[in-house]
């Protein structure tokens, strides 16, 4: 559905052209964004996210890839 990583979305044209980011700013709830050094997600990225909603925190996990969870626990968890 989403194609090889978040970067190169294929198929349905709705899915590849849908952004919400405008919208991120309505999002009121406390919300933590994590990023990792080794993931194909930029953290750059998820840092500017977590500056668009109003209750935003970032995390970075600097030993971990996209599963920050496991590779990189120790700094996870304290998020």
């Amino acid at each position: 559905m989403q194609g090889p990583s978040e970067f190169g979305i294929k198929g349905d044209a709705t899915l590849k052209n849908w952004d919400v980011k405008d919208r991120l700013k309505e999002i009121t709830v406390p919300t933590l964004t994590i990023g990792a050094t080794h993931d194909t997600m930029d953290p750059k990225h998820m840092e500017w996210i977590s500056t668009e909603v109003q209750q935003g925190r970032f995390l970075l996990c600097p030993n971990g890839s996209h599963l920050s969870q496991f590779d990189d626990q120790k700094v996870f968890l304290k998020g």
